[in-house]
């Protein structure tokens, strides 16, 4: 789908009903690349995609006529208990929705799945990094009920899909959120 075909789905008031939201199959890993747009993060892809056939996380899309309309990962247990902890609280990162359809509700169902499926597993909180320069998911995330806990570095690294390896300095705010059944 062109970025054009994407805009035009604003004019459709049933297109966010077509959206399927579920885990990422090998198959989808292509469609992560969106085009070809995070092509380099084709390793990372397929290392969280391993980590979720190990049950360490699970890896969601948002499908939408065959297309990646937004996805987002859940890391389970980490390193840094902070962050993820393997029993009470889950991480999640590279969490994107197209800047086309941004706006229209599909980031808060993205969301409710994912808390959905943190909570059927026991989960209570669920926290994210998310770049200080980012103030649009930011309000997003306060909408949802999240809180600013602690500044983070943001320093990071990957290998890219020809196996170079970059380094990522983004400063940002930890963010949690207590989970609950209303």
């Amino acid at each position: 789908m062109s970025v054009l075909e994407f805009s035009r789905l604003r004019e459709d008031p049933g297109w966010l009903e077509r959206v399927v939201i579920r885990p990422v199959t090998a198959a989808d890993l292509p469609l992560l690349e969106w085009e070809g747009k995070y092509l380099h993060f084709r390793r990372v892809f397929a290392g969280a995609f391993e980590r979720q056939l190990a049950g360490l996380s699970v890896l969601w899309i948002a499908v939408l006529d065959c297309w990646a309309a937004g996805q987002v990962f859940i890391q389970y247990d980490s390193d840094r208990k902070e962050l993820a902890d393997g029993v009470e609280r889950a991480y999640l990162y590279s969490f994107r929705v197209r800047p086309e359809l941004r706006g229209q509700s599909l980031g808060t169902r993205i969301h409710q799945v994912v808390e959905e499926d943190l909570l059927q597993r026991g989960y209570r909180y669920i926290t994210l990094n998310v770049a200080k320069e980012n103030l649009r998911a930011q309000a997003l995330y306060r909408r949802l009920g999240y809180r600013y806990i602690a500044h983070e570095p943001g320093r990071w690294s990957y290998p890219d899909h020809e196996g170079v390896w970059h380094q990522v300095e983004e400063p940002a705010w930890r963010m949690e959120k207590r989970l609950f059944r209303e």
